[in-house]
């Protein structure tokens, strides 16, 4: 009962931050100058015309509540701009699954080495491994995604022609992968690596020692269980974030991923657009908190959800 209670009041709080966000992100999107019809080579009749069709010359507060009835009923509206005419939930959903399939396998190539290599550097703390370690994942922190996505395009494509630039082509997601999985790989491994030192100090280990247990199960069992913590904690925004595709990585590589749709829809200012893609990004990232919350309890019992 207590794990339904806690479930029910995380959705209620998270309905309330959607509507927060949705009535934010709509009133700041407004304040933009002009509209999304600026680029259209059209005269300013058939501008006008165009604005009064869509509802955009009502105030805003009159557009804002027909934006809320209809999106309670499903509707997200239709793009302005980057795909006229079509609904928006079908452009999130057909694009998000260009991501996913991009973000599934870069997020379980993050999960895997970040904790593979924070386990190494913190069991061999100030020795060369653990010194490499450092270097390596303090450079995947340090170097932006532009210019890690530049680098890989102009070294694997251009001069060495191992992989196409194109995603369309056989062998177009390896470098959008790398791109999005190196920040990632290197943050967790850090991560990971300051928790084994912290948990290795632990007095309940020394009890294990003790007690006869081999180093594996006190450390790949024990220590690493405990260790996993703050691990899940990144593991919700990045879920999220992943999933629905690096900005840099699909715009740089021309991916036709919900990351560079939101982007697009920005700098066109199509308005269903960006509310659509936030909506949807927030969701995301609130229900990834929800299960990482969840996971806690598994991992350690010892947490309570209230």
């Amino acid at each position: 009962m207590q794990t339904l209670r806690y479930i029910l009041k995380r959705i209620l709080l998270a309905v309330l931050s959607l509507f927060v966000i949705i009535t934010l992100t709509y009133f700041l999107m407004n304040l933009m100058p002009g509209d999304p019809f600026m680029s259209e080579k059209a005269t300013e009749a058939n501008r006008a015309i165009l604005i009064a069709k869509y509802g955009l010359d009502q105030p805003v507060y009159v557009q804002y509540w027909r934006y809320l009835v209809n999106l309670l009923h499903g509707d997200m509206g239709t793009s302005f701009v980057l795909q006229k005419g079509r609904a928006v939930s079908t452009i999130i959903t057909d694009s998000f699954l260009v991501s996913m399939r991009l973000g599934v396998r870069a997020l379980l190539i993050a999960i895997f080495f970040g904790i593979l290599l924070g386990c190494v550097a913190g069991l061999n703390k100030d020795k060369a491994a653990d010194s490499v370690i450092r270097v390596i994942t303090s450079l995947g922190i340090s170097v932006p995604g532009y210019v890690l996505a530049a680098v890989l395009m102009m070294t694997l494509s251009v001069k060495l022609n191992l992989l196409p630039v194109s995603y369309k082509q056989a062998g177009g997601s390896v470098m959008p992968i790398i791109t999005l999985a190196m920040y990632p790989t290197c943050y967790l491994a850090r991560l990971t690596r300051a928790s084994i030192l912290e948990i290795m100090n632990q007095d309940f280990l020394r009890t294990e020692r003790a007690r006869g247990m081999s180093e594996f199960v006190v450390v790949f069992i024990h220590a690493l269980k405990n260790s996993l913590i703050p691990v899940i904690t990144y593991l919700g925004p990045l879920t999220a974030s992943i999933l629905t595709g690096g900005f840099v990585a699909e715009s740089v590589f021309n991916v036709p991923g919900l990351g560079r749709y939101f982007v697009s829809s920005i700098s066109s200012r199509d308005y269903t657009m960006i509310l659509g893609v936030t909506i949807f990004y927030s969701a995301l990232i609130v229900l990834m908190n929800l299960v990482c919350d969840i996971l806690y309890k598994l991992v350690d019992p010892r947490i309570t959800l209230e």
